[in-house]
């Protein structure tokens, strides 16, 4: 997966990014290790996840390398919508990821660190 977007900072300014992501299914059909890593001119993000779902109950854990913030996520999900909260120590985001054939559209929402982020990507 690859694509853009924008991410909004902690001062409120926008920049364009450029994403790479990569998916994989574990668990048995029931788990996912994801990683999504995203650069700007100032910014950059190497986010990576393992998530479980159990009758659309999402659990699992995250972490961001280039900060060494790492924490859980829960949420549901089903037929390619998911949402999930991300929590660590002082940080709490939203994050809403879409799939529908081969686009997938990334939303995060944070209070601190950095606003967030909305990003579009496509398999090829």
């Amino acid at each position: 997966w690859s694509g853009g977007g924008t991410v909004t900072l902690d001062d409120g300014s926008t920049e364009r990014i450029r994403c790479r992501a990569s998916h994989a299914v574990g668990a048995g059909g029931n788990g996912l290790n994801l990683t999504l890593v995203c650069a700007s001119d100032s910014y950059k993000f190497d986010l990576r996840g393992n998530v479980v779902s159990e009758r659309g109950a999402l659990t699992g854990t995250w972490g961001e390398s280039s900060r060494g913030v790492n924490g859980t996520l829960e949420g549901r999900g089903a037929n390619g919508n998911f949402q999930v909260v991300a929590n660590a120590a002082g940080f709490t985001a939203n994050l809403t990821v879409t799939t529908r054939g081969n686009r997938q559209s990334v939303v995060i929402r944070a209070e601190n660190g950095f606003r967030g982020a909305s990003i579009a990507l496509t398999r090829y």
